[in-house]
């Protein structure tokens, strides 16, 4: 579902979590045939859909609007050049996406590679685009630790995007 320039996903688990109860609230109206279940069901049943899709909405508003300050401030850069020295600083790479993972929650992260090395990108929101295996995409987003405090140098993608093959150099 696109809204006006966000394009909105509900991730599987709360569409998973929605038809679970959507059985359980069927099944005890056929069951005890009170209907009065319904008064209190229903609007609890969409609930379950309208607060994911509007947390997602919220974060992807939010990174559409940070998107052209990365665009301004971030470096090129080759993924073997990212480093500790380049924490909390904005980068772009481009590369080919090896592995794609936790889309189905909204929450996906992508090893991106180019010729020197491979890298993770996390998001904290689904892209606007869907990006799979073997995608060649340019990556913009800030160099954080992949734990807090601790492990190597990741990055925090704000934005994914497909490009052609012939740019990626």
């Amino acid at each position: 579902m696109e809204i006006g320039k966000v394009n909105v996903r509900i991730s599987a688990l709360p569409l998973a979590v929605f038809v679970f109860f959507l059985l359980v609230v069927i099944a005890s109206v056929v069951i005890t045939g009170d209907n009065s279940i319904l008064l209190w069901a229903v609007p609890s049943l969409v609930l379950l859909l309208i607060i994911p899709a509007a947390l997602n909405y919220m974060s992807q508003n939010q990174y559409i609007d940070l998107v052209p300050v990365y665009e301004r401030e971030a470096k090129n850069y080759s993924v073997r050049m990212i480093n500790e020295s380049l924490l909390n600083k904005p980068v772009r790479i481009k590369g080919v996406v090896e592995r794609a993972s936790f889309k189905f929650l909204n929450r996906p992260q992508f090893t991106v590679a180019d010729r020197t090395g491979a890298i993770s990108a996390k998001m904290f929101t689904s892209p606007q685009e869907d990006i799979n295996k073997d995608d060649v995409v340019e990556v913009l987003g800030m160099v954080i630790r992949r734990f807090v405090v601790a492990g190597e140098p990741v990055i925090n993608c704000v934005s994914i995007r497909k490009i052609d093959a012939e740019t990626k150099k």
